[in-house]
């Protein structure tokens, strides 16, 4: 996995799977920038590690013994015992739409379908690792400017926000061109202007922003694109966004799809 700059990060695996587990932590802290501080195949053990050590990412399935992974999920975000919320990253085979819908609306970061491969999983978490600290560059920028300290959590609503529809139209958390163009509405909603300049400015800027080319980009964006057509939510889509205009056998552009979500979530007040 390819190095980043922005240093150690620590993490926790949370898998039932003893076997995959090892195979999950055997190959995530062949990462130098990962610090795995601990494993457990149990959500009460994982819990009770996370309140009381300050974990950055972490790595666990919905199926869990004692506390399964959305009461996990709940417990972090409301029970004001873990002091540091993880980014979270689920691996589970639970994949019916209705429990990854209610992960990514609960602030999940990603969700991969059983059976994944491991070296895509750490490319996951490589890609958490990067925002990551590239959200804290830019709120202790923005806090030495002003001392405004809520862009992190405006930001995962907006994010979460975004998931929602991409689950309703049947885009994959798992796929690659899921975050690319979760990124390229994020920079659609901040600057509407760069849809105007797609090849010459967004593309590149997420590629930037994920250490990929711009043209692995626009090619990931256009396949999940694609792969919502072939779900056949068509009707999800044009109930959506109020519109009859798309069929089966027609589809928007990566440029309209992209417009179309980014004035969605901005007439919505994004």
């Amino acid at each position: 996995m390819e190095t980043n700059q922005f240093g150690s990060k620590t993490l926790f695996v949370c898998e039932p799977n003893t076997i995959l587990r090892a195979e999950m932590t055997h190959h995530l802290a062949k990462n130098s920038n990962l610090n795995v501080v601990g494993e457990s195949g149990d959500g009460a053990e994982c819990l009770a590690f996370l309140e009381k050590n300050q974990v950055d990412v972490l790595v666990f399935d919905l199926m869990l013994p004692s506390i399964d992974g959305l009461a996990l999920i709940d417990a972090i975000k409301n029970s004001g015992k873990v002091a540091k919320r993880p980014y979270m990253v689920v691996v589970s085979s639970l994949s019916q739409d209705g429990f990854v819908s209610k992960a990514l609306s609960e602030g999940v970061d990603y969700f991969m379908v059983k059976p994944i491969s491991v070296p895509v999983l750490c490319e996951r978490v490589n890609d958490i690792i990067t925002r990551q600290s590239k959200d804290e560059r830019m709120l202790t920028g923005l806090a030495l400017k002003s001392g405004v300290f809520a862009l992190p959590r405006a930001n995962r609503q907006l994010e979460e926000k975004i998931s929602n529809i991409f689950i309703t139209v049947g885009i994959p958390a798992h796929i690659k061109g899921y975050q690319f163009l979760r990124e390229a509405i994020k920079l659609a909603i901040d600057s509407p202007e760069i849809i105007n300049s797609i090849t010459k400015r967004l593309y590149p800027s997420i590629a930037e922003h994920f250490g990929t080319s711009a043209s692995k980009v626009e090619r990931a964006i256009r396949h999940a694109i694609e792969v919502a057509w072939n779900r056949g939510k068509i009707e999800n889509i044009n109930t959506l966004f109020n519109l009859k205009v798309y069929s089966s056998n027609e589809k928007p552009t990566n440029g309209e799809f992209i417009a179309l979500v980014a004035d969605k979530m901005l007439i919505e007040g994004a």
